[in-house]
C-alpha cells in the first residue's frame, strides 16, 4: 500500500509539474484537426 501511495503521489508531481505543456499539446492537436476539417471543406 505505501509503495502505490508513493507512486500516486510521483504521478500527481508529475502532472502538476507537466500541465501547462500537456495543454499546450492538446491546443495544437485541436488546432491541427480544426485546419484538417476546414481543409477538406
Amino acid at each position: 500500500m505505501h509503495t502505490l501511495q508513493e507512486s500516486y503521489r510521483g504521478l500527481s508531481l508529475i502532472m502538476s509539474l507537466n500541465w501547462d505543456r500537456l495543454l499546450f499539446l492538446v491546443a495544437i492537436a485541436a488546432a491541427l484537426m480544426t485546419g484538417a476539417f476546414l481543409g477538406s471543406l
